[in-house]
């Protein structure tokens, strides 16, 4: 009788847990997302982590970002993408200030544009992309001690929402987690087998 339900608990398992056939394993390798070289990018640090801090990032980077997609919506050239937004500096400081002031805040911030703004590691969904410095408009709010977002301004890529990522540290804890949850299943099974006797 414990042989003919370790066979039907077995049975069960397998259904559930092999997959179809005919189809194919995706590539679990992650990929990365092309970005150009010749690219230019925004990041924004906020104040802080906390909930207003936060907010106010995501407001400045709204405004700030509707403003240089239009600048650069019909640009193909990266040289003209570079004079066009280094000119416009002073303009995306006063749409900072603004918003800044209209949230009834006063938060100091600083803009740059460089070749070298640093960026970390962060992995989002299948794509990874590697820290390092890259072209960007960097703007700090306040002491820029919060979570960062960042996109592509040109070629424009900021409609992919580089924002919802896990960092590689976090990527690396979920991985962690998978892993003790097949040693739990492996304890569960070992289990059935000295249940059975068959250990």
């Amino acid at each position: 009788m414990k042989k003919l339900v370790f066979f039907v608990f077995i049975s069960i398992i397998l259904f559930f847990t092999l997959p179809p056939q005919g189809v194919s394993q995706e590539n679990t390798e992650t990929d990365y997302q092309i970005i150009p070289d010749d690219a230019i990018r925004l990041r924004i640090l906020a104040n802080s982590d906390n909930k207003d801090d936060q907010q106010l990032k995501r407001l400045v980077r709204d405004q700030v970002n509707a403003e240089i997609s239009e600048w650069v919506q019909d640009i193909t050239d990266i040289e003209e993408a570079r004079r066009l937004i280094e000119a416009r500096i002073p303009e995306i400081e006063k749409i900072i200030a603004k918003t800044i002031e209209a949230e009834g805040r006063d938060n100091s911030f600083q803009v740059e544009y460089g070749k070298n703004v640093t960026f970390p590691t962060k992995l989002y969904g299948d794509f990874l992309y590697p820290a390092g410095e890259y072209e960007a408009v960097l703007i700090t709010l306040g002491e820029g001690k919060g979570a960062n977002w960042w996109c592509v301004l040109f070629p424009p890529l900021c409609f992919l929402d580089f924002s919802n990522g896990t960092s590689v540290a976090e990527a690396a804890e979920v991985e962690e987690k998978e892993i003790v949850e097949e040693e739990d299943d492996a304890e569960v099974k070992f289990f059935l087998f000295e249940w059975l006797g068959w250990s």
